[in-house]
């Protein structure tokens, strides 16, 4: 088996896990990261973004590159969109002179769902589910072909995201997206219940609550 390709690559830690094809906007304000940023627009080259959380910087991230500059404001301040691409694992951290960077090696992605109709399908009908609860159109689910093009259409927990990139089979990919989603859908239909709830003071119109 070929090795892996290796770069270096300026890395971006943040409190998010990009993955490929989802674009996510981004405020950029201190200094080094200014200056990366700039650089990779100006090169029209990517940059990784890495996972930091409680837990610390995750080796696995995602590259991206920067698609819209939104604004650019006076004291160098930018808003940004940016596109996730490839994942990649860190094998080594060091800072360059100006901002952060890491030795990578790309990650080869298998999303071949051949044989894979059970998990794609239920990774489809969650997707579905949770479009329709949020009046969105159901059908989209049926245009996605694997993991990645529906997570990418989808705000979910960082740590659940991050868990697709460092997952190497697209099988467990589509078992993993299919749980993270019927949990979003089970929070929204409780966080919609809650609030009924309370908008009827935890009892039925007409009806006297119970009393301790």
């Amino acid at each position: 088996m070929p090795e892996s390709p290796r770069s270096e690559l300026p890395i971006f830690e943040l409190p998010l896990a990009l993955v490929p094809a989802e674009r996510v906007p981004l405020h950029i304000f201190e200094r080094r990261y200014r200056l990366m940023i700039a650089d990779c627009i100006e090169r029209d080259a990517p940059f990784g973004i890495v996972l930091r959380d409680e837990d610390g910087a995750r080796s696995v991230g995602c590259t991206a590159l920067v698609a819209d500059v939104v604004e650019r404001h006076e004291d160098g301040r930018m808003d940004i969109v940016v596109r996730g691409e490839s994942p990649f694992r860190v094998l080594e951290r060091h800072q360059a002179p100006e901002w952060p960077a890491a030795t990578v090696e790309m990650i080869a992605v298998d999303d071949s769902t051949t044989g894979l109709d059970a998990e794609l399908g239920q990774a489809r009908t969650a997707f579905a589910e949770l479009l329709e609860a949020v009046g969105a159109d159901p059908d989209r689910a049926s245009a996605s072909e694997s993991a990645y093009p529906i997570a990418a259409q989808v705000e979910m927990p960082a740590v659940d995201k991050q868990l697709l990139l460092e997952e190497p089979e697209e099988g467990e990919r589509l078992q993993a997206l299919a749980g993270s989603l019927r949990r979003l859908l089970t929070g929204l239909r409780n966080a919609r219940r809650d609030a009924e709830r309370a908008r009827s003071n935890g009892h039925k119109p007409g009806t006297i609550p119970k009393l301790d």
